[in-house]
C-alpha cells in the first residue's frame, strides 16, 4: 500500500570509521578506501533487498557527513572545523553559545566553507549512484544536501564576501550546482533524489531563524 525506503543515512562499521578517519589522514590510499566502502554499500543494499524496501539507498558510507562531502566535490570550498572557524565569525559570543548547546567537540564538525567561486569539480554522487544501480535491480534514490543548508552553512562572511557580494549572489551558484547534478542523476537513470533540509524546522519552529546554523 505504501512505498517504502530509507531516510540516506546509515550507521558505520567500526571499519569503515576507522578507514574514514584514515583518509582524513591520508594514511589510506585511494583504492584501498574505495574497496572496503564498496563492501559496506554491498552490505547495506543486501539489508535493504532482504527485508522488502522498494527503494534503496547506499548508506552515505562514503561521506565525511551528509554534507561536509561536497568540499571534495566543488572547487572554491575549504573544509574547515568549528574550532577553525570560531575567530572568523561575526557574532564569536553568539557562535561560542551554539558550540556549548552541541554539546560536542568544535573539532568534531567539519564545515564546507564557500572561500572562493563555487562550480563542481567533479559530480556529486554519479558514482554512487551507478555502483548501487550495478548491484541491484531496486530502484535507487541518491540522497543531497539541499540549497537552504548550503546557502546558509556555507557562507562564513570573513571568507566569503571576499568573492560573493551577497548570499543571494552565493546561494545562485549554490542552486545551480544542485541542478545540474540533478539532471545528469536524471539522465543516468535516477528516479529518485532526496535533498536535504533539516535546517528548514527553524522557520516554522525558531524565533531566531537567523542565527548560524550548523548541521
Amino acid at each position: 500500500m505504501f512505498t517504502t525506503t530509507q531516510v540516506g543515512s546509515w550507521p558505520r562499521s567500526k571499519e569503515l570509521l576507522r578507514v574514514l578517519r584514515a583518509r582524513r589522514l591520508g594514511k589510506i590510499s585511494p583504492a584501498d578506501f574505495k574497496r572496503i566502502a564498496d563492501e559496506e554499500v554491498r552490505r547495506t543494499v543486501a539489508i535493504q533487498e532482504k527485508v522488502g524496501l522498494d527503494i534503496i539507498v547506499d548508506g552515505e558510507h562514503r561521506r565525511d557527513n551528509f554534507y561536509s562531502f561536497i568540499a571534495e566535490k566543488v572547487d572554491g570550498t575549504r573544509l574547515m572545523s568549528l574550532a577553525e572557524m570560531l575567530d572568523a565569525m561575526e557574532d564569536k559570543s553568539g557562535f561560542e553559545e551554539m558550540l556549548y548547546t552541541l554539546d560536542v567537540p568544535a573539532s568534531a564538525i567539519r564545515n564546507p566553507t564557500c572561500v572562493g567561486r563555487l562550480s563542481r569539480r567533479e559530480p556529486l554522487a554519479m558514482e554512487d549512484f551507478l555502483f548501487v544501480k550495478n548491484i541491484s535491480d531496486k530502484p535507487v534514490k541518491i540522497t543531497l544536501p539541499g540549497p537552504y543548508l548550503l546557502s546558509r552553512s556555507m557562507w562564513v562572511g570573513a571568507y566569503t564576501s571576499k568573492v560573493y557580494c551577497d548570499h543571494q549572489a552565493m546561494a545562485d551558484d549554490v542552486v545551480r550546482i544542485l541542478r545540474e547534478e540533478l539532471l545528469e542523476l536524471a539522465g543516468a537513470g535516477c528516479e529518485f533524489v532526496q535533498f536535504d533540509e533539516p535546517v528548514l524546522t527553524e522557520i516554522v519552529m525558531s524565533a531566531e531563524c537567523g542565527r548560524r546554523t550548523f548541521m
